[in-house]
């Protein structure tokens, strides 16, 4: 098998991990709270912000502003799937986003979501 087949199975074999992350900036410490079902997407969002094209304005901004240097992308919870039973993951990791919203209150001075209208 050559080497780029291997490193494919090897991918599509690779369990993908869902869970919340944040983007901090340690200047100011405001933070960005957002969910993903594939943390390896991460690389993608910091992509987004170095090429310019973030759909956060504020965040952003900032992060023309100060630099890459200034930001730090970190998985703050790993979403646990119980495999006995049958979950909807989607729900589950808005669950687990909604819980650190809460916790953290990223809003306004504090950081660059926005509150959502229930």
């Amino acid at each position: 098998m050559n080497r780029k087949k291997e490193l494919k199975l090897q991918y599509m074999e690779t369990k993908k991990q869902a869970g919340v992350y944040q983007i901090k900036n340690t200047i100011n410490q405001k933070v960005f709270i957002g969910s993903t079902m594939n943390f390896k997407t991460l690389n993608g969002k910091k992509f987004e912000l170095e090429m310019g094209t973030s759909t956060n304005k504020v965040l952003q901004d900032e992060w023309n502003e100060f630099g890459k240097e200034a930001f730090i992308i970190e998985e703050l919870e790993t979403l646990k799937i119980d495999s006995e039973k049958l979950v909807n993951e989607k729900a589950e990791l808005k669950k687990l986003e909604e819980k650190w919203l809460n916790q953290l209150q990223p809003f306004g001075d504090k950081g660059y979501n926005s509150v959502k209208s229930r």
